[in-house]
């Protein structure tokens, strides 16, 4: 709620709305609303409340405050109470679907921009807002990007589009689901008017199009103005992505070094990595890139692990008012070549999961910038509509039991502190002489986080950090008295 000042001391003197008296939705919104009520009472709310995410519907317009009490439901318009309800009955979810249609025509009459959308428009804008009461990265997936995401995954750049506005400045259309933009939290409707320092309305569209669409891993640093207020987001553009995870073998003297670079933590892309390692099975090492994987799947995700590091926990799983699952592959490794995990700040959920599992094992050496702290698993409900809401209720613990949610994964070897030659040679002296001395922030659960992002900052030119991440892992890889003094810190 915008405003928890809000009083009702009159509240009984106040006119009360009926829920019937609008029209605008159509009645199969009601018992769409309802199951999605149902729905959501089945999973707690994600340690919510009906009221918090009745609430959330104000993030539908501005000028909107809503305060769901013991009693009431209150819908203030600027300063008028324009909606005034009584709290149904617990499980009256027809009721509470009434109510929020009725909440819904309420705005749509007193909002020319919300007018002026459809019926499926608001609708999916209206069930977002509801998710988003529950948790800022709940949201609503439709039957189309469903049907849209059945088949190979194909993701262009940072995954947005759309269009400018009258004064040059970019307005978000849509989002590729999965997409570093979508991991990002950006959302249709916002507005983009700085990229990578300059004034989107100075830049032309092919120049706009270049960092949207541009087919290397560079980063695109956005500013954005949305209705929560303005941030600035970092986003690492993707490759053409046709599989969860690409093969690449490189030659180096007698030997060779695998690259797993993996996009997204399924079980797809853990058989790919299975039959890589199966076809070229005298390698020197491996280099594990993860700077651009994602997932929410800790099964998937545990299963890969499995095939570094054989039956050893990976994770544990935290659900809401819930204990701890901890996760353990079955079977062997199929592999004790050494690795090299590159890490980003686009890691994310269960990628960063394998990562930490890795790490606490010792079976490889972190290399890159802290990973993204936002390891959260999804739960998936779906709709009779076709749709389905997704809700991060689970975040992801190391091991060890240290949140990786809101904290992320630390290197060991820090990228942007070596981004020179020289700094690269000095560095491997150093580790060569044991003159190296880590500070290992990842066992340390009081430490600044922060901090620790200052002093080891997102690398900012994509062509500089490939470069850097398969220079130094090549070395570690290949200089074995490099690796294994790395692995002892």
């Amino acid at each position: 709620m915008k405003f928890a000042h809000i009083i009702f001391s009159g509240l009984f003197a106040l006119t009360v709305f009926s829920a019937y008296a609008d029209s605008g939705m159509p009645e199969k919104s009601v018992n769409i609303f309802a199951e999605i009520y149902e729905k959501l009472d089945s999973v707690q709310w994600g340690g919510k409340n009906i009221g918090v995410v009745i609430e959330g519907l104000e993030n539908l317009s501005p000028h909107a405050h809503l305060a769901a009490t013991d009693d009431r439901i209150i819908l203030v318009w600027r300063d008028s109470i324009v909606g005034n309800y009584q709290q149904p009955q617990k499980g009256d979810w027809l009721q509470y679907g009434k109510i929020t249609t009725s909440l819904i025509d309420k705005m749509r009459a007193r909002d020319s921009g919300l007018a002026a959308l459809s019926n499926e428009e608001i609708y999916e804008r209206a069930v977002a807002a509801l998710m988003q009461g529950i948790d800022e990265s709940g949201k609503y997936i439709s039957r189309e990007t469903i049907l849209n995401n059945s088949g190979n995954r194909i993701l262009t750049s940072v995954g947005l589009s759309g269009w400018r506005e009258n004064n040059g400045d970019f307005r978000v259309g849509a989002i590729v689901q999965g997409s570093p933009a979508d991991m990002a939290g950006i959302k249709v409707g916002d507005l983009i008017d700085v990229v990578n320092g300059r004034d989107v309305s100075k830049m032309t569209d092919t120049e706009l199009d270049s960092v949207f669409q541009g087919l290397n891993s560079g980063t695109a640093k956005l500013h954005l103005l949305t209705p929560s207020g303005n941030r600035n987001v970092v986003l690492r553009r993707a490759t053409i992505v046709l599989a969860d995870a690409d093969i690449i073998y490189r030659p180096i003297d007698k030997g060779g070094l695998l690259e797993i670079v993996v996009n997204e933590m399924t079980d797809n892309a853990t058989n790919i990595v299975n039959e890589a390692l199966a076809k070229y099975k005298n390698i020197d090492g491996i280099i594990l890139d993860l700077r651009a994987a994602s997932g929410t799947d800790a099964k998937a995700a545990t299963k890969m692990a499995g095939l570094f590091m054989g039956a050893k926990p990976v994770m544990r799983v935290s659900q809401t008012a819930g204990e701890d699952v901890e996760y353990v592959p079955g079977g062997d490794a199929v592999t004790d070549a050494n690795i090299v995990v590159l890490t980003s700040n686009t890691t994310r959920g269960t990628a960063e999961g394998l990562a930490s599992a890795i790490y606490e094992n010792g079976r490889g050496v972190l290399v890159g910038t802290p990973t993204a702290g936002a390891a959260r698993i999804a739960t998936r409900i779906d709709l009779s509509n076709g749709g389905a809401l997704e809700l991060l209720n689970k975040s992801i613990k190391s091991v060890g039991g240290y949140a990786l949610d809101g904290r992320g994964i630390f290197p060991i070897v820090c990228l942007s502190n070596i981004r020179s030659s020289k700094q690269q040679n000095a560095f491997f002296v150093n580790v060569i002489n044991n003159d190296f001395k880590i500070q290992d922030f990842n066992k340390d659960d009081k430490v600044n986080v922060a901090s620790v992002r200052r002093g080891c900052p997102v690398i900012t030119s994509g062509d500089d950090e490939d470069m850097m991440s398969m220079a130094v892992a090549t070395k570690i890889l290949t200089d074995k008295t490099v690796y294994n003094r790395l692995i002892a810190e």
